[in-house]
């Protein structure tokens, strides 16, 4: 896409509401995408790598909450992405919180937003993910499940919910992610606890292990973390025998913004994302790689924009990197502007 169509392609989006323009631009990618007319863009950028035993044709991800309900996987491979990541799907459908719930901070190159897990339910997002990999063997990209708990379900049998999105989208994902981060559903971060934390992987972990061929299973952690938090969770997660962590999820601090105290006092909760972030993510990938000795795969996510952005969090300990906020101020060629650099492929 020539440099100058999507800032003004954005400025026409950004006059709709952000949930509004997210469908409007999204169906109409995957409109083009059908009838063959952007196969330019089908040249994604290779840099490959392998993780916890996946070939990554890029380390450019999507991260969960972009396509919750995996509605628009032709067109985001089509983009280029070296892998995409669905969901946060939960056992039930549900409608997540009240409209408005995504605000857009254009000062800040941020985003709040309180959706709730809104999502069509695990068992139709199972069916359309096999329905898009029977027709797309051809070019396939690792795709990772994101998965959560229902609004409504207690935390003490949380796990319950968990192993069952697990088990539909087993035979259809290539990883998991377990969201135990997200502070938009009441009362999930306590799950972050040492004690309800490793009753929840042990009993994921089990079944894992009872398939034929297990698959790797990650943790996305929160940033709002103290650090014997963060201790906590890695110990858990070593113990546990967890392929990775994601850092990290969305944040509930409103530091260092440049749009006023008194929009941000109207938008009311929810969890921030983007460039404000840049700093604490950089911080918890140090923390985090040093934690666990470098054994883990760690993926960034929070503020990634371009592509020093990514060098930064790749020399802080990362291996993969995924973008959400940054994708929408950007735009479409964000993964191919990242790669196209010689010093990238260092």
């Amino acid at each position: 896409m020539p440099k100058l169509v999507y800032p003004f392609l954005r400025s026409i989006l950004f006059t709709l509401p952000p949930e509004e323009a997210h469908k409007v631009a999204m169906t109409a990618m995957e409109f083009v995408c059908s009838t063959g007319l952007i196969k330019p863009l089908l040249q994604r950028p290779e840099w490959e790598s392998v993780h916890f035993g996946i070939h990554f044709p890029n380390p450019i991800g999507l991260a969960a909450g972009f396509d919750k309900n995996a509605n628009y996987l032709q067109s985001l491979t089509a983009l280029g992405f070296g892998f995409i990541e669905i969901g946060t799907v939960t056992p039930r459908p549900q409608i997540g919180n009240p409209k408005p719930r995504l605000f857009r901070l254009v000062d800040d190159y941020a985003l709040i937003n309180r959706m709730g897990f809104n999502n069509d339910g695990v068992v139709s997002v199972a069916t359309r993910l096999k329905n898009f990999r029977h027709k797309n063997n051809f070019r396939q990209v690792p795709i990772g499940g994101n998965i959560g708990k229902n609004f409504d379900t207690d935390n003490v049998v949380a796990y319950k919910d968990y192993l069952f999105c697990f088990n539909e989208l087993f035979d259809c994902v290539d990883y998991f992610v377990v969201n135990i981060s997200s502070p938009n559903t009441k009362s999930l971060r306590d799950l972050q606890e040492r004690t309800i934390l490793k009753k929840l992987l042990e009993h994921l972990q089990n079944a894992n292990m009872a398939k034929a061929h297990a698959k790797p299973i990650l943790l996305k952690i929160a940033p709002d973390l103290e650090t014997p938090q963060i201790e906590d969770i890695v110990s858990v997660v070593l113990e546990t025998k967890l392929q990775g962590l994601i850092i990290h999820n969305t944040s509930i601090s409103r530091d260092n913004l440049q749009t006023s105290a008194t929009r941000i006092k109207k938008i009311g909760a929810g969890g921030l994302s983007g460039k404000p972030l840049k700093n604490r993510s950089i911080e918890l990938i140090k923390i985090v790689h040093h934690l666990t000795n470098g054994k883990l795969t760690l993926i960034a996510n929070g503020g990634i924009f371009n592509q020093q952005d990514v060098l930064e969090r790749l020399n802080a300990g990362a291996q993969l990197v995924q973008v959400w906020t940054g994708f929408i101020y950007e735009g479409t060629n964000i993964v191919k502007k990242i790669m196209n650099n010689s010093n990238f492929m260092r």
